[in-house]
């Protein structure tokens, strides 16, 4: 038993269930990395800070935290919208396309997506003439969407919420998880809603953070609780063939950093498998992801990066300049607890989305303001928390450039504009 509230710690393989696992990498603790705070919370003493450990299964090689935060703490509340950034819309408009040129789907005209968020992505399905349909739990973005036009299920969605929604919608022609097939502790009830309420000849396609690109950028601020799962295409292979499904094609993508795009159908469904499953297999391989020394030292990077940075900062500090950060993703969390950046590094926090403004970094207490706050207060330094909009951030605010600011850029490797 966890003395942590909203707490537990599996015994076994998320994917495969087996006990044989290994300690890995272990980083700060922190907070839920969306737990973003009002000013009224800063001191009521009601922040828990969790473990975040990465553990190796022997069996299956699969990539995992163990630590399990109650997912009602998690989604119910969340503040993330994909809408505010330009960048992942237009991500989202070219993935539409890829998959309704590439998998055309003739018995079903429906576009389902789990944890669809503002409804982003199905509005472009939508756009195609399709009907769509979202569950997701944070209930006041699900509301929202639903209010934009986009029918959304304030749910969590599991093997229960897929038999519902296949009595009163049908089968789905394509069934969408977008950085949501790691968040969930119970990968098998999803499996097996996926199974259930997929069409025939209907495709399930989910984004995952791609451990080949954690491990070769050093992504580490990718790990949260939010994410437990670290997929690679070896593991998922069998776990997904257990619940029916089959995985036909795999392709890297550049979002958050380097992620992987699955694409899956039902066993002995109409479509040949791509040969891009097993040249990713191969260069798993290559790189030894089924080998737990190359996690550990995996780890000593990340500690050798955390040291360049905060060296950098301290350096800048006592020239008594001033430094800002740009961007409150989960992912900030992460970083600013295990580089130790909190009010004594940074000043305030610059973030776009109106849902975060007002509030506070989850442990670390820097206020988030808006964009305007740079020209008002013109700090001399930003560090771009959100590295992976870096060039699309950079390129919005030449003006703090041409004033004579710099941009830090602390991933993949700590740069300065």
């Amino acid at each position: 038993m966890s003395s942590l509230p909203g707490h537990h710690r599996r015994p076994d393989c998320r994917l495969c269930g087996s006990r044989s696992l290994n300690l890995v990498i272990q980083l700060a603790p922190t907070p839920p990395a969306n737990a973003l705070l009002r000013q009224e919370q800063l001191n009521d003493g009601g922040e828990v800070k969790y473990p975040l450990d990465l553990f190796f299964c022997n069996s299956c090689t699969h990539l995992q935290l163990l630590d399990v935060v109650d997912p009602e703490i998690l989604f119910r509340n969340y503040v993330y919208v994909s809408g505010t950034s330009p960048v992942f819309v237009e991500h989202f408009r070219r993935y539409r396309d890829f998959l309704v040129e590439r998998y055309a789907v003739k018995s079903s005209n429906l576009a389902f997506e789990i944890g669809s968020n503002d409804g982003t992505f199905l509005k472009f399905f939508a756009e195609k003439g399709m009907a769509v349909l979202g569950v997701d739990p944070a209930t006041k973005i699900a509301e929202a969407a639903t209010r934009s036009g986009i029918p959304t299920l304030p749910l969590f969605f599991h093997d229960g919420t897929a038999k519902e929604i296949e009595r009163t919608h049908g089968k789905a022609a394509y069934i969408l998880a977008n950085n949501v097939f790691a968040h969930i502790d119970d990968l098998h009830s999803i499996a097996q809603g996926v199974e259930r309420l997929l069409a025939d000849d209907g495709v399930f396609a989910f984004e995952v953070s791609y451990v080949v690109d954690v491990l070769d950028k050093t992504l580490f601020d990718t790990i949260y609780h939010e994410h437990l799962d670290y997929h690679a295409v070896g593991p998922l292979i069998p776990f997904l063939e257990r619940h029916g499904l089959e995985l036909i094609d795999a392709v890297r993508v550049e979002s958050h950093g380097g992620s992987l795009r699955g694409i899956a159908q039902k066993m002995d469904g109409p479509r040949k498998k791509s040969q891009t499953v097993g040249e990713l297999l191969a260069l798993e391989k290559q790189k030894q992801l089924d080998k737990p020394e190359t996690y550990q030292a995996f780890a000593r990077n990340v500690e050798s990066l955390g040291r360049h940075l905060s060296e950098r900062l301290r350096a800048l500090k006592a020239q008594h300049k001033h430094i800002a950060a740009f961007g409150a993703p989960a992912k900030a969390t992460t970083l600013m607890h295990q580089f130790n950046i909190g009010a004594d590094s940074i000043d305030f926090i610059v973030d776009d989305s109106p849902w975060k403004q007002g509030l506070f970094s989850p442990g670390t207490h820097v206020s988030i303001v808006s964009s305007e706050e740079i020209y008002r207060r013109n700090p001399d330094y930003l560090v771009v928390l959100a590295w992976n909009f870096a060039d699309s951030i950079i390129q919005k605010h030449k003006k703090f450039s041409e004033q004579g600011g710099h941009f830090i850029v602390p991933l993949p490797q700590l740069k300065e504009v």
